[in-house]
């Protein structure tokens, strides 16, 4: 099973999560170790005089990818281990 652990953990490494906010103007990558490989930013939604707006839509990005991810190792996780929650994995 801690083969089956370990080559996942790096299968997931290579799988990424795409996620949006705002209709699509703030577009986030994770990996499966929850890593932001990138973000991309629509012109459209930069405005100097409302710079919170684009803070809050990067930050809703950024933690639906994390979250997507967790739930994709959770499903791997549990493919291996029966359902069963084992401490530090």
């Amino acid at each position: 099973v801690q083969e089956q652990i370990i080559k996942m953990q790096e299968e997931l490494k290579e799988r990424e999560i795409e996620t949006s906010a705002g209709g699509g103007a703030i577009t986030v990558r994770v990996n499966g170790k929850q890593e932001l490989l990138a973000i991309k930013i629509s012109p459209e939604v930069v405005d100097p005089d409302d710079i919170e707006m684009l803070e809050d839509l990067v930050i809703a990005a950024v933690n639906e990818g994390i979250r997507q991810s967790q739930e994709m190792v959770s499903t791997e996780m549990a493919k291996i281990t029966g359902g069963f929650n084992i401490p530090g994995l």
